[in-house]
């Protein structure tokens, strides 16, 4: 029997699923929430700053393979040490990805300070060459990977019930308690469905929410202002918001698809900070670029 493909295995589990266009990309011009796009910011109520673009390292992630494993170690290094030199301090990975020992070696000889390394623990029985996970057993594994005491923050990846929090409560007790023990700083969630969303949103345990966000809900839980709405209410709650699909998972083709979505998500104010799967150096300097004109014509639109 053939294995599903990490897309394949969400699609099974999300029913009614679907993007929804959005026409424009925003309102009038508001005065920018961030100076520079990378600039430390909060991250809700956990203590934790990092650059508000951040990069992640799961691009087409599973059974511990991704994009960023398959382009070999050494141009996985280059691209994460040109990521920080350019003042991005926010790493996202997962066990799903396999980029937990390239993070290590890519991240060796920064001070441990400087960095904000996320990860993310797999639950299915699928996805994974084991069928289950001890999250214990898992946290004490991803710090020996990442050659780390600690990680900033950990998420439950991928909760597309709406009854996640019940369903996966032994691994919430797990992290609160690695949490208290220092051992991390903040858990949450990585959703793949409105009603997982919902859930979070709800929960007063998730403290850190990585959500899908974009100015045509492609790849997302619901329509982009539905969403946007949701995540403000997080982020009001005291949650820290972290965007991820802002370019529909690498659907966004050209450098004017890409700056709308951007324009949209600084605009709606609905998320601390974002990352994107970057694969090339260009990538990260014609983002950061676009970011740096967006923020200097709303200096100007405000003065």
């Amino acid at each position: 029997m053939r294995s599903l493909t990490r897309r394949e295995f969400i699609s099974t589990m999300l029913l009614g699923a679907g993007g929804v266009l959005m026409d424009g990309v925003a309102n009038a011009e508001q005065k920018p929430t961030v100076r520079s796009p990378v600039e430390q910011v909060a991250l809700g109520k956990t203590g934790i700053k990092a650059s508000f673009v951040g990069i992640g390292t799961g691009v087409r992630g599973w059974m511990r393979q991704s994009n960023h494993t398959r382009m070999g170690k050494e141009a996985f290094i280059a691209l994460i040490r040109h990521a920080y030199d350019s003042g991005i301090t926010f790493f996202d990975t997962a066990d799903l990805y396999g980029t937990h020992i390239f993070l290590r070696d890519a991240l060796k000889g920064i001070p441990r300070e400087k960095i904000v390394i996320q990860s993310k623990i797999w639950f299915s029985p699928m996805g994974l060459p084991e069928p289950e996970t001890d999250a214990k057993r898992a946290l004490d594994r991803f710090r020996q990977e990442l050659g780390t005491d600690y990680i900033d923050i950990v998420l439950l990846h991928c909760t597309t019930s709406p009854t996640w929090a019940d369903d996966l409560r032994s691994m919430r007790d797990a992290l609160e308690e690695a949490r208290q023990k220092k051992i991390i700083r903040a858990h949450g969630t990585s959703c793949h469905s409105l009603p997982a969303l919902k859930m979070s949103q709800a929960l007063s345990w998730v403290q850190v929410q990585l959500a899908r966000i974009n100015h045509r809900g492609t790849a997302m839980d619901g329509k982009p202002e539905e969403i946007a709405e949701l995540l403000r209410q997080m982020r009001a709650a005291g949650k820290g918001v972290v965007g991820m699909k802002i370019f529909g998972e690498g659907r966004f083709q050209t450098p004017q698809e890409r700056e709308e979505s951007l324009r949209f998500v600084l605009a709606q104010r609905c998320v601390d900070n974002f990352i994107i799967g970057f694969e090339k150096r260009e990538q990260i300097d014609e983002t950061l670029g676009m970011i740096k004109r967006i923020l200097a014509g709303q200096e100007r639109a405000n003065e």
